[in-house]
């Protein structure tokens, strides 16, 4: 009879491929492959070259630049594995493209958000995973399970690395929100810091229009701390960017960009880079779930792997343990781990 990880196929797309070693690698399994073809019209066949009938499939794959691209080489191997006869589909999409497209903001507008979701089901999807999916309530779209797992132990982890490493007092770092709605995810972080940090300062802004935000005020004190930016993506960087200029124009020691996702499109790197190399800002720093190109890197950026946390879930999954469970055990080490600092300063 065949183990669990036997009966468990882990592939990686065009844009998860370097992902799915990873956890291949944590997980001490072999990554299977795909071979993929493009017609000279732009058509994409996909075959696996292993056979999938009775087996559990995980295909990871973030569905970002080329975002269109990227969803339908997923959906193409979804069918593939399903007319393989493939047990169960499991779909893990680090990066969930068109998720900002989660209601209607005016008139005729569509909800594209809901569309890929119909579509990742129709083509055969068991369940969907994804990593800080841009509004949470988007997984209602789907009518398959949908698990949606969060950066905040991964994020926390590197800020109380930055603050251990530079000996910086705990009282003196706090956590800033680039908007009110990116509150929740900022307390998930805070959840985990252990009292490393000093409370949370939020940023008022209006968005006049798309990828553009105008900052209006700061609200907290952040006047001479060490500020730790934490945003769900880095798309084109003017909003991100903006933002941490006006935390040093009240005052910041300094300034710290943390995202989960790293688009980097258009002008972002030149205005990562200006910012860096002007003193606005100290380090960049997000998650590989998205595959970043060489030509999108610059000086100052770090990337931070997701693959220890979708492991240990994918991990979990197969046993048919509790996901839940995975977030407390790390989390109470993270804590316990901030509080020894914490205890160093109060001494």
């Amino acid at each position: 009879m065949l183990s669990k990880k036997e009966n468990v196929h882990i592939f990686g797309l065009t844009q998860g491929v370097e992902l799915a070693q990873e956890i291949c690698d944590i997980l001490g399994v072999k990554r299977k492959e795909v071979k993929t073809l493009k017609f000279a019209d732009g058509e994409i066949l996909i075959e696996s070259l292993d056979s999938v009938r009775g087996k559990e499939i995980f295909v990871i794959q973030s569905t970002s630049t080329p975002v269109n691209e990227s969803i339908m080489e997923l959906l193409i191997a979804i069918d593939a594995f399903k007319r393989g006869s493939a047990e169960k589909i499991n779909v893990v999409i680090p990066y969930y493209g068109y998720a900002r497209q989660d209601r209607k903001a005016k008139g005729r507008q569509p909800i594209t958000s809901k569309l890929v979701a119909d579509l990742l089901t129709k083509a055969g999807a068991d369940r969907v995973m994804s990593i800080d999916i841009h509004s949470p309530q988007s997984m209602g779209f789907f009518d398959v399970p949908m698990d949606n797992f969060y950066t905040a132990q991964t994020l926390a982890t590197e800020i109380i690395d930055t603050i251990e490493l530079n000996n910086w007092d705990p009282a003196n770092c706090i956590l800033v929100s680039p908007d009110y709605g990116g509150m929740t995810r900022v307390h998930k972080v805070e959840s985990y810091t252990g009292g490393v940090t000093n409370g949370i300062a939020v940023i008022g802004k209006r968005r006049p229009e798309p990828n553009k935000a105008e900052v209006e005020f700061v609200l907290g004190d952040i006047k001479d701390k060490h500020c730790f930016i934490i945003d769900d993506m880095i798309d084109t960087g003017g909003t991100i960017i903006n933002a941490a200029k006006a935390l040093k124009e009240q005052g910041a020691k300094d300034v710290h960009i943390f995202a989960c996702h790293g688009l980097f499109n258009g002008p972002a790197k030149e205005r990562m880079e200006s910012a860096i190399s002007e003193g606005i800002v100290q380090e960049v720093v997000v998650t590989n779930t998205i595959q970043l190109a060489e030509e999108k890197k610059f000086n100052g950026l770090k990337i931070i792997s997701v693959a220890p946390l979708l492991a240990e879930m994918i991990d979990s999954s197969i046993s048919h343990e509790s996901l839940t469970e995975v977030y407390n055990n790390k989390k109470q080490i993270i804590w316990d781990r901030a509080q020894c600092i914490v205890n160093k300063f109060k001494k």
